[in-house]
């Protein structure tokens, strides 16, 4: 038998064409009808399953489904299993410490000289060729806030620099007319200013509040904690727009001028200044 006359058969027969017919049962009305061959089942077959194994692949990569594989490790046995490799390291490190100690112990009491063990397992680490340089982004983030500072109104960029409350500028929180000024004698350690009804409170300095709260003589109160340990207080308020923990800059609002409190005798703002736990006069730096 020719060899090559069995191939080219054989690819014939790959090519036929054969007829697919489906009826109905009772009225033997023709349904579906397709021309097929070997070669095309072959391929749509081949097809299907490797669009087949491809779903079934990424439904268990990218799924939970995974976890349910004999022997494949779910999230909190991969998690574990690096917090014990941490700890094994460790473990490793303090028995090395210990037989260190250990053989110290020993060549002390035999008279030598013990060796240093307080560097055990960096031994292999070499810091002699690290560089540090300063790259592009952060010459250009330097740059950015020297500018800012340069041209800066607000006085607790340098107050570390220059010290002290003369060279701090202080934003008024109200605008108003001053009807009690301060007097320690009469415990009155801050200045009551009369302002319009819903006038804003403004923050003095930057700063977080430190406290936001009721009291019963003095209503709503906003204390903000500023650099250099100087604290401005807010009371009578009607209504506080911070809360404690936030932070604020100078000129920005935080309270609402109102009448709250037994100690108070119309709308008005009581403001308090105090420096190292100490009250200062207001109106010494603030114009009203």
């Amino acid at each position: 038998m020719n060899p090559k006359k069995g191939k080219s058969s054989f690819f014939k027969k790959l090519r036929y064409k054969y007829r697919l017919s489906v009826y109905r049962d009772q009225s033997y009305e023709e349904v579906l009808n397709l021309r097929l061959s070997r070669l095309n089942v072959l391929a749509w077959g081949g097809l299907f399953t490797l669009l087949a194994l491809a779903i079934v692949i990424s439904i268990i990569v990218y799924t939970p489904v995974r976890e349910f594989i004999p022997g494949y490790p779910d999230e909190n046995t991969i998690i574990n299993s690096y917090r014990n490799k941490q700890r094994l390291d460790s473990v490793e490190i303090e028995l090395a410490r210990r037989d260190m100690y250990l053989e110290n112990i020993n060549r002390i009491i035999s008279g030598k000289e013990p060796e240093n063990y307080d560097n055990i397992g960096d031994t292999n680490k070499n810091y002699d060729d690290i560089s540090f340089t300063r790259s592009v982004e952060d010459s250009l983030l330097r740059e950015y806030y020297k500018q800012e500072e340069k041209y800066s109104v607000n006085p607790a960029l340098s107050r570390s620099k220059l010290g002290g409350v003369s060279h701090m500028h202080f934003f008024p929180p109200v605008k108003g007319l001053v009807t009690n000024s301060f007097n320690s004698v009469a415990n009155h350690y801050g200045t009551d200013v009369v302002a319009g009804t819903n006038e804003i409170v403004k923050a003095t300095l930057e700063g977080t509040v430190t406290m936001a709260t009721w009291t019963l003589e003095t209503g709503w109160v906003i204390q903000v904690q500023h650099e250099n340990n100087m604290l401005s207080v807010y009371k009578h308020n009607a209504e506080l727009l911070k809360r404690v923990g936030d932070f604020v800059k100078a000129g920005e609002p935080i309270a609402v001028v109102g009448n709250s409190g037994e100690l108070t005798t119309g709308p008005h703002l009581h403001f308090e200044l105090w420096y190292n736990g100490i009250p200062l006069n207001p109106e010494d730096y603030i114009s009203f």
